[in-house]
């Protein structure tokens, strides 16, 4: 029988509350603290694990000749998404137990050299979190319409690689300037992004290649990616109190967590399930969720290519979710 993006209700598994779990899926207040806390330490490596790449991959492509040069421009790919992420954690409140270093190096160290106004982030993504797929839903256009034809999700696709979707945020980045209740944080975004230029040019004794090795990723390749992931996350999914029905279950890679669900957050029906535990404890929690019955086979993806796959086809068949791993 074929399954939609959405399980059908057959699939999902009735075995909550456990003596572990509550019926939401939350772990126990007596296990809840261990899942929800935050290693400071491991967050600051993170940090300047992920400033140290990209400094590695802008100096490489500029000196180590074309081949160089392209690999650094590709791999900015997932250093854009490792961006991303860390500046996810700091909206949730994740990336440091202490409030003021939380915001200070998720806004000035992650979120603004990501191009991100992380406040207005966390208020969009918060009312995610709170009804996905409710009527203040930010990121709908990311998520419905699907499944689609394929030329569809091309068209979106190439829209994306070649700078379009990223010269419509750039235009509203800009424009928000000239408002006066915006203007102080799109200034800092693009102050930071000038004292940005201004280090790959000092770094790298190139004046271009803050644009070729970290606008231009920006600009083109970080949207695929973005817009793949997104389709992962929730595309096609459905409103629901049931995290099952709102958010994919996708089976787990070293190469897909290498190159866009970086710091476990391709387990994402966990981080919905419990919005408070840090990714450096999502795996943990995933496999919580699996011995408890309520994650199953039934309803995750063999893979990421599986779940595209089904997103551009009217219909689901059980083989999609039984093929290689990406």
């Amino acid at each position: 029988m074929p399954l939609a993006l959405v399980p059908a209700p057959d699939a999902l598994s009735d075995v909550l509350p456990s003596e572990r779990l509550l019926a939401n899926g939350m772990a126990i207040p007596e296990l809840r603290a261990s899942y929800r806390h935050i290693d400071n330490w491991r967050n600051a490596r993170a940090v300047v694990m992920v400033w140290f790449w990209t400094a590695l991959l802008a100096y490489g492509g500029t000196h180590w000749g074309i081949v160089a040069a392209i690999a650094a421009f590709v791999l900015m790919g997932p250093m854009h998404a490792r961006f991303a992420i860390l500046m996810h954690e700091s909206a949730h409140r994740l990336l440091f137990t202490k409030k003021w270093m939380n915001d200070a190096v998720g806004r000035w160290l992650v979120a603004y050299p990501a191009f991100i106004p992380i406040s207005l982030y966390r208020r969009s993504h918060f009312a995610h979190h709170r009804e996905e797929f409710g009527p203040e839903e930010p990121d709908m256009a990311f998520y419905r319409g699907y499944p689609c034809a394929p030329r569809d999700l091309r068209r979106r696709l190439i829209r994306d690689a070649i700078g379009i979707s990223g010269y419509k945020n750039l235009v509203a980045l800009v424009g928000a300037v000239a408002k006066p209740s915006s203007r102080r944080v799109a200034s800092s975004i693009i102050g930071v992004q000038v004292v940005m230029f201004a280090l790959f040019w000092f770094f790298t004794g190139a004046w271009w290649s803050y644009l070729a090795f970290w606008f231009l990723p920006w600009m083109t390749q970080w949207r695929v990616l973005n817009r793949l992931r997104a389709i992962a996350e929730h595309g096609g999914m459905s409103k629901s109190s049931d995290r099952r029905l709102t958010t994919h279950n996708v089976r787990q890679t070293w190469l897909a967590r290498f190159w866009f669900v970086p710091y476990n957050t391709g387990w994402h029906l966990a981080h919905h399930v419990d919005m408070g535990v840090p990714w450096h404890n999502l795996a943990s929690y995933h496999d919580e969720l699996r011995r408890a019955g309520y994650v199953t086979d039934a309803i995750t993806f063999a893979n990421y290519f599986s779940l595209w796959r089904a997103a551009t086809s009217p219909a689901v068949h059980d083989s999609d979710r039984d093929e290689l791993s990406f």
